[in-house]
């Protein structure tokens, strides 16, 4: 990923990493919001940035598997079956 604004020149926005959510500062204005809830808040936001991330790891890797499989059994199959028109043509 690269924070140039796009993941990986896809033309996507880049995601928000874990880190970057823990250590967002803000500006300070009078009568602002409670720093404490604040970063609670951004705590908060990061675990679930974090898990998030993880769980699409996860699914990536089991859809690369999943495609791997069908790509084998697919090939299996495909050279015990005859072709499908035995005919003059």
């Amino acid at each position: 990923m690269y924070r140039s604004g796009q993941l990986n020149g896809t033309g996507l926005p880049a995601r928000l990493t874990a880190h970057e959510a823990r250590t967002r500062t803000f500006d300070r204005r009078r009568r602002g919001a409670d720093p404490d809830q604040v970063r609670e808040f951004q705590t908060q936001v990061a675990d679930e940035l974090t898990d998030l991330h993880r769980r699409l790891r996860q699914l990536t890797e089991e859809n690369e598997r999943l495609k791997r499989a069908l790509r084998d059994w697919q090939t299996m199959h495909a050279r015990g079956c005859r072709p499908p028109n035995e005919g003059p043509w």
